[in-house]
């Protein structure tokens, strides 16, 4: 039996036909409206995406399995209410006001969401932030979309660490420079990862999101919803190599210190371009510190 298509269930922008597929059967099998929500939070789709796609309000009191008890701040409502992160680029400026800090503003592009930016940190920072996590290095870990924690990961040839947020005064400092690169709170970041790739060393391109469709993902959820955005902080400057990539689009990033590289992806899904990877070092060595940003507070 043929189902109609009400026009509320018409593929809306950045949501793919399968998921408004699904929705129109789950709909015409009487599932109500909050179950749907909670489901499609819960398999990783962006809090506004989902309601987007179930043609409700960008707020109201449908139940958020994952929210905390707590009344939720301004900025953190705005944020899971269908917001990304990014920067002020509505009037053309050549710099930003990060607050204690002018950011360049080198290169802009709208799909992929992705923007260069020049002079993000000092010199100094750069070195006092590698100088800090040197001593805590250890073979990088990715998150383990069937388990929900983490593993190691062949396609990940660095060595890493991370810092907790707020950890130093020196985190601290960058992490409030980028909410306000980003407009986005910080309490919705995770704490700031350094990675350090020697000569051969590379990141194979992969998504930031986490996949909808893995056991796992329910579990890292709870953390703080999907990711959203990334901010890659070039350290250094390998003399060869090293670039971040995006094979779908065919832009390469080229590493300069203190010179760093956002992108945002508004669902967990390929159509955003955000297909990205760590270029091999060829000669030299290099050094990155990668912000992840995720819809809610991370906990």
């Amino acid at each position: 039996m043929s189902i109609s298509t009400p026009d509320q269930f018409a593929t809306p922008p950045g949501l793919t036909p399968e998921l408004m597929q699904w929705v129109r059967t789950q709909s015409a099998a009487g599932v109500p409206l909050p179950s749907l929500l909670h489901s499609m939070r819960t398999a990783g789709w962006a809090e506004y995406l989902a309601r987007r796609a179930l043609a409700l309000p960008e707020a109201g009191d449908l139940p958020h399995p994952f929210d905390a008890a707590k009344p939720q701040s301004d900025a953190q409502q705005s944020a899971h209410d269908g917001h990304l992160p990014e920067p002020d680029l509505q009037t053309d400026p050549c710099c930003i006001d990060a607050g204690d800090r002018q950011v360049h503003v080198l290169m802009s592009m709208r799909h992929p969401r992705v923007v260069v930016f020049g002079n993000l940190l000092s010199d100094e920072e750069c070195e006092a932030i590698i100088a800090a996590a040197s001593p805590r290095m250890q073979r990088s870990l990715t998150v383990d979309n069937q388990s929900g924690g983490e593993a190691v990961n062949d396609d990940r040839t660095s060595n890493g660490m991370f810092f907790q947020r707020g950890e130093l005064d020196l985190i601290s400092r960058i992490e409030a420079r980028i909410a306000r690169l980003l407009n986005w709170p910080i309490e919705n970041g995770e704490g700031l990862q350094v990675l350090h790739y020697r000569p051969g060393a590379e990141y194979k391109p992969h998504y930031d999101y986490f996949a909808p469709n893995e056991p796992g993902t329910p579990t890292i959820l709870k953390r703080g919803g999907q990711r959203v955005g990334t901010l890659v902080m070039y350290l250094n400057e390998p003399t060869r190599g090293g670039g971040t990539t995006f094979p779908d689009v065919g832009l390469q990033i080229v590493p300069r210190r203190g010179n760093a590289v956002f992108f945002s992806y508004e669902s967990p899904d390929p159509a955003t371009k955000t297909l990205h990877g760590g270029a091999p070092v060829l000669e030299g060595e290099k050094w990155i510190a990668t912000k992840w940003l995720r819809e809610r507070e991370f906990k």
